[in-house]
């Protein structure tokens, strides 16, 4: 008989009883989530650690207007910079010239002498011409940049007079004369009548903004007189009489890159056991030098101080010269002359910064070498007695009237106002020629000379014109070029600090410059010089700010570099717990669902 067991098989179920679950594949309990909230909440608190981390090591930027900037540095670059100059040309005792021919005449001339030059700094001539007949009939050409009221100028008012008066008549005339925009020069051209003066040609150029021509038989020399008109116009008015012309250097003007000039006079006592000498600088300052600075005041920040120093001798050698009774040292000795060592000048409580400073030195020398000339190449004894040094400064050596050596204690002597005037005119010639000016008072060319009458103020109105468009182009270009390089740095560097100072003083830099480009454009010469100075001095700060050079910049790699050793291993072991949890709640949960269908179906 078959014996039968009383225990189910497992696999096999009967009807109206609920299967037994195979824990290999299937689970009768639904799976808990707490392990899975658990590891979760770890992870997501982890994420969301992040932003605060990176807030953290955020660097502040403040946005720079690259477009602008990089817009300002091709405008300069493709459009040079070019000022509006109104000529006009008055021709007195002309008979049978034609103004517009004479016109045509001069501005060939012109176009020829600046070869079409479209250099920075360079004018948009405009020409107008007036001829004046012997019987004070004027015929001019349309449409005229002065109304010139004819018959007002005489041909006899530039016989005997001084030329300081007909340089003030002239003013008068020409004064009240618009020519639109810009400033307008003027050369008037007398024509006088034979047998008076000979055929010598006087060519004289104001201290203002004009300049005469006065001769006899000039109509007959017709070219030469429209070349030497057209050579005033442009070699004087417009290159300021210098030999380079239009060119643009670095080292164009000794002026600090913030704008400011500080001029530091220094009387030198080389010996004080054989004499002391003081002066009277105030009276120097105040009645001398104060018109210069003001003069200069759009192009330069000027500031004047002085100081007397004692036991300062020089470097170099000096010896006798018996056909001239005097020490002399020559222009090989220059070099060697300043004694850096023993002259402490460089003690400017003026000068900050990026500011510039030009030394004038006064040189009284010892009674071993007193007196002590300058011997020229030439053999020649200079007349100034003095020597430049450009972006330096000068010297000049002052020999006492008496060589004798005073008493065991000498007394101090003050320099009389006469030979302070003959320094301070020296001075002031070397401080034209540091500007690039020549200090005598002539200019030569081929077709012959002029005479320039000196300003009180060390510059006349013309020149003053050529520095403010020279100075206006040069402090544009390093403007732009500081600004492009803060901006090529600020972007090759994006862990930069940029401070709102340096933001703001990059917009107000741009701003200026514009305006400067705006004034140029409108013939205000002082205001764009202003203008430019403002914004070559804010683009050099912004560039030179203390936050940008005293902060160490790194990469974003670095970053990752330093902080991947703390924060990846952690964020490994969460983030594979999280998955780890993850797929076993997906197991356990797909385990339960099996065992709810095995289970509806029994």
């Amino acid at each position: 008989m078959e014996e039968t067991s009383d225990h189910p098989n497992p696999t096999t179920s009967t009807p109206g009883t609920t299967p037994e679950p195979d824990p290999k594949t299937m689970r009768s309990s639904k799976p808990g989530l707490k392990r899975l909230l658990i590891t979760t909440t770890v992870l997501f608190s982890f994420l969301s650690g992040l932003p605060f981390l990176w807030k953290s090591v955020e660097i502040y930027r403040s946005q720079l207007p690259f477009h602008d900037i990089d817009s300002l540095s091709d405008q300069i670059k493709s459009t040079p910079l070019r000022f509006p100059c109104t000529f006009h040309a008055l021709f007195i005792g002309f008979r049978s010239n034609d103004p517009d021919q004479l016109r045509s005449e001069i501005q060939d001339g012109v176009n020829q002498l600046t070869g079409e030059s479209s250099q920075c700094g360079s004018c948009n001539v405009s020409i107008s011409v007036t001829v004046q007949s012997p019987d004070e009939l004027c015929s001019e050409t349309f449409p005229s940049t002065c109304s010139y009221r004819c018959g007002v100028i005489k041909r006899d008012a530039f016989g005997g007079g001084l030329d300081d008066e007909v340089d003030e008549s002239l003013d008068d005339v020409f004064g009240g004369c618009s020519g639109g925009i810009g400033k307008m020069y003027s050369v008037v051209v007398v024509n006088k009548e034979e047998g008076d003066g000979g055929d010598e040609v006087k060519a004289v150029v104001g201290k203002r903004r004009h300049a005469w021509i006065v001769g006899s038989g000039l109509e007959e020399r017709y070219g030469e007189v429209v070349g030497r008109v057209s050579e005033v116009f442009v070699k004087v008015f417009m290159n300021g009489g210098r030999e380079e012309g239009d060119s643009i250097r670095g080292e164009f003007m000794p002026v600090g890159s913030d704008g400011r000039l500080v001029l530091s006079f220094s009387l030198l006592n080389s010996n004080p056991r054989d004499w002391i000498y003081d002066w009277d600088f105030q009276r120097i300052d105040e009645g001398l030098l104060a018109p210069v600075t003001k003069a200069l005041a759009p192009i330069a920040d000027i500031s004047v101080e002085s100081q007397v120093l004692y036991h300062t001798p020089k470097s170099s050698f000096s010896s006798w010269d018996e056909k001239l009774q005097s020490y002399i040292f020559r222009t090989s000795d220059l070099p060697f002359f300043v004694n850096s060592n023993e002259w402490h000048l460089d003690t400017s409580a003026g000068a900050s910064g990026r500011s510039k400073i030009l030394q004038f030195v006064v040189y009284i020398p010892s009674g071993k070498e007193c007196p002590l000339h300058l011997q020229l190449p030439n053999g020649e004894i200079s007349k100034t007695n003095g020597f430049i040094s450009p972006m330096w400064g000068s010297v000049i050596v002052w020999n006492p009237r008496n060589c004798d050596k005073d008493s065991e204690s000498p007394s101090r002597n003050m320099i009389s106002p006469q030979d302070l005037e003959q320094i301070v005119e020296v001075f002031l010639g070397q401080f034209r020629q540091l500007f690039g000016f020549k200090s005598e008072a002539i200019y030569t060319s081929e077709l012959g000379s002029y005479k320039i009458l000196p300003s009180e103020r060390g510059f006349t109105e013309w020149e003053l014109d050529v520095l403010s468009r020279k100075h206006t182009c040069f402090n544009l270009h390093s403007c732009a070029t500081t600004l492009g390089s803060l901006s090529r740095l600020v972007q090759s560097l994006p862990r930069m600090i940029i401070k709102d100072e340096i933001g703001e003083q990059v917009k107000y830099s741009l701003k200026a410059a514009k305006l400067a480009q705006s004034n140029a454009s409108l013939g205000g010469y002082s205001s764009s010089a202003s203008s430019s100075r403002e914004a070559r001095s804010l683009a050099e700060n912004a560039f030179f700010h203390p936050s940008i050079m005293s902060v160490s910049y790194f990469s974003y790699e670095h970053c990752f570099a330093v902080y991947s050793p703390f924060f990846l291993p952690v964020a490994g072991h969460v983030v594979l717990a999280a998955l780890r949890e993850w797929k076993r709640y997906k197991q356990e949960k797909a385990k339960y669902l099996t065992w709810l269908t095995r289970k509806k179906t029994a």
